[in-house]
């Protein structure tokens, strides 16, 4: 019943983060949204944090942390990226190639092999990619995969796909609790080497306080629920079952961006989620 909770949250929290984002990106660029937002969710954990004794955990935990860090965080700036400058109705559900990213990583950091069935509905997923990424304007073509905003969203799963192999490691050598608050700062660490790195904060960026802390909250419970779920069931399992959460995304590109093309996307989204659901099934 608690998992069940939790990935419900996570469905609607990680599409909520994904809208406030995209807001976001209207007024501020991606590096300095990601900051904020993750200083936000830093000063969250900040008194939690006082309380843990980190000299127990070994050299080997500290780099997990920081490749899991570095690659939320480069590819949380390639997703608001690409909501900036593409439809949340066809981005989110690409989504569901996570599912592939994380079995394959699954395979090299955490030993889990996938079976015949989850390598036929992995085809499935990307059969289902058609009907969400073929539209009127821009007919679905191999080209349609260079597409800049398809390519950051394209990389932006591969980041936080791999990370999640990595998470579950930190998870397996601490606590659900513990990955969360390390997220959070080796999350605003990278954010803020990357924001003075690459002379951000010389630009003009709209302050968006309420946006980006609307983003912190969102990504917490989405974090914190996403861990708990790593917990109790694979990865590749997991991931798969996230995908629900395109059809939140589909919601809210319809009803706030007035996005077109829906019944066709939605049509592309089941197929993914039923061959996701089909991985969680095994």
């Amino acid at each position: 019943m608690i998992t069940a909770i939790a990935v419900a949250l996570r469905i609607l929290s990680n599409s909520t983060a994904n809208l406030f984002q995209k807001k976001s990106a209207q007024t501020s660029s991606p590096v300095y949204t990601n900051l904020i937002s993750y200083l936000f969710m830093s000063l969250i954990c900040v008194i939690p944090a006082l309380f843990v004794d980190w000299s127990v955990y070994p050299l080997i935990f500290w780099v997990y942390v920081i490749f899991a860090g570095t690659l939320c965080t480069v590819g949380t700036i390639a997703l608001i990226e690409a909501l900036r400058i593409g439809e949340l109705s066809v981005l989110a559900p690409i989504n569901s190639y996570k599912s592939i990213i994380g079995l394959i990583s699954a395979i090299f950091v955490l030993g889990e092999l996938p079976s015949i069935r989850e390598i036929v509905c992995i085809i499935f997923i990307i059969i289902g990619s058609y009907f969400v990424l073929d539209t009127e304007q821009q007919p679905f073509s191999i080209k349609t995969y260079f597409r800049k905003d398809v390519m950051l969203r394209m990389f932006a799963l591969i980041c936080s796909g791999t990370e999640a192999s990595f998470l579950k490691k930190i998870i397996m050598m601490s606590s659900y609790k513990i990955s969360l608050i390390l997220w959070c700062f080796s999350g605003f660490l990278c954010s803020l080497i990357i924001f003075v790195l690459t002379k951000n904060n010389k630009e003009k960026n709209n302050s968006n306080i309420k946006n980006c802390f609307m983003i912190a909250v969102m990504l917490i419970i989405m974090q914190l629920t996403t861990n708990y779920v790593f917990t109790k069931m694979a990865i590749g399992s997991a991931l798969a079952l996230f995908q629900l959460s395109s059809l939140v995304s589909l919601y809210y590109g319809y009803k706030v961006y007035h996005e077109t093309n829906m019944t066709k996307k939605l049509v592309g989204v089941v197929i993914m989620i039923v061959s996701a659901g089909v991985i969680l099934a095994g």
